[in-house]
Formats: structure tokens, sequence, C-alpha cells
């Protein structure tokens, strides 16, 4: 059957459900702040949330710590993508490597990040490395599982047709395997983009002078739980956008698969 049979659905409703869901949690926002009788350092209404956003708008202290954040994350994103991916393939293409390595990369995982933010931060001091390194660890797992398994579903027969025309490595990495794994690499650098907005406000949160975890721990001390919130919104913003962005490659490198099911 053809696969354009069934009619898709207007992109533009998902967009109306999307806003509609948005309006409706804010709405019921809004009601349970006016009703509950919470006061304002408890649960601010929208209102007051959105006037501290106004306010940390135009004194800079969102935008600046917002960059820190937005820079922590992308240099930790780039680095535990970079030595993920190259670890990865390693394990991919040697299982010794693999049974000496995969006991204590899955005992890393065991460990929970929150308790060991604290000792890289006391290590490696309150600067941007230890904020940098916590996120590149929080993403380095994902990306790594997800780099192995894509190299390794290359059918075996495709391998054979590339030493068939004698290919280098080189030439069978670049023409062959990370073209077959990309989808599955992209899919796990999506998950690493979400979790590295986790890991830099983590590290924040230990101990910093700036970023947005900074700033929740102002708000949070001085019971000022809109500026909270704020900090809280422009994170879920900053996770969302690099997300996106993720996504938006995603569909450009893997075009070529929508001509070939055409």
């Amino acid at each position: 059957m053809d696969k354009n049979f069934f009619p898709k659905k207007p992109r533009h409703r998902s967009y109306w459900s999307a806003a509609s869901s948005f309006v409706i949690a804010l709405l019921a926002w809004w009601i349970v702040s006016r009703t509950s009788g919470l006061p304002a350092f408890i649960l601010p209404s929208p209102s007051q949330v959105w006037t501290r956003f106004l306010r940390a708008l135009a004194d800079g202290s969102l935008l600046l710590n917002t960059a820190v954040t937005l820079e922590e994350v992308l240099l930790g994103l780039l680095a535990g993508t970079i030595f993920a991916s190259a670890l990865g393939y390693l394990l991919a293409k040697s299982r010794l490597f693999e049974r000496i390595l995969s006991p204590y990369l899955v005992a890393t995982q065991a460990i929970p990040i929150v308790a060991v933010a604290p000792l890289l931060v006391i290590w490696f001091g309150p600067g941007m490395f230890s904020k940098v390194l916590i996120c590149g660890l929080i993403v380095f797992f994902p990306v790594l599982v997800n780099t192995v398994v894509g190299v390794r579903a290359v059918p075996r027969a495709l391998h054979d047709l590339m030493g068939s025309l004698r290919a280098t490595r080189w030439q069978t990495l670049r023409h062959l395997e990370l073209p077959a794994a990309l989808p599955i690499l992209l899919g796990g650098l999506r998950i690493g983009a979400a979790l590295s907005v986790i890991g830099a406000v983590v590290g924040e949160l230990v101990g910093a002078n700036h970023g947005l975890g900074f700033l929740v721990n102002v708000g949070r001390g001085q019971y000022d739980t809109a500026l909270v919130f704020v900090a809280v919104f422009t994170l879920i913003l900053l996770a969302l956008v690099l997300y996106g962005i993720v996504a938006l490659a995603e569909k450009k490198l893997l075009a070529w698969q929508d001509s070939l099911g055409r």
C-alpha cells in the first residue's frame, strides 16, 4: 500500500495543539495562584513572574547568566559528544576493548551526577571548567551507547562490499559506517542536548558566581520565587532550542533517506 494513501495531518494543527495546551496550563496556574491563598514567595502568579522576567531582562542579569550557562552547555555537549563518539567507535570495533571497559562505564552511571558534582567542583574549582566537565559527563553515556549501537547496526554484507572494493578503513568509516549509523548517533545527540542543560545547572547549583543555576540559588536565598521561575523557564527554553537545533540538523543530514524512500 502506498505510504501516501493516508493523508497527513496539517502541521498547523500540531502548533495549535501545543499553543492550546500552553494557554490551558497558564490559565490553571493563574487560577491556583489566585484561589489557593498561597503567598507570592511560595507560588507567584504568572503576571508576577512576567514582571520579574522583565526586570531581570532590563538589568542585564538574565542575559548575562543565560550566556554563561549556554557557553557551559555548548562546550560540555561538544566535548562529551567528541569523546563519546571516539570511544564508542573503538568499543564497537573491538569486543575485547568493550569487555574491559564496559563494567567501569556502567559503574559510572550508577553514581548520581549530583553526588559527583561537589567533588568535581572541589577538585577543579568553581570556575567554568568544572561545569563543562559535569556537563560532558552527563552527555557522555547516551552518546556512547548510541554510537556503539549505530556502528554495529551496519550490515555485514556492506562491509564485505567495501572490502571487495579495496576501501581503506577511513573510506569505510566515511562512506559506509558514518552515514549508516548517523540516524542512531543523532538520536543519542538529541538526548545529550537535553541532558547537557541539567549537567550545567547541577554544577552551578553546587558552586558558581554566574549562570542560571546561580540565579536559582539567589532567588531561593532571597525568597524571590518569581526569579526562580524565570530561571527555570529560561532553562526549559534553552533545552528546547538545543533539542530543536539537533532535530533540524537531523532532518537536513538525513534528507537522503526520504529521497531513497520515494
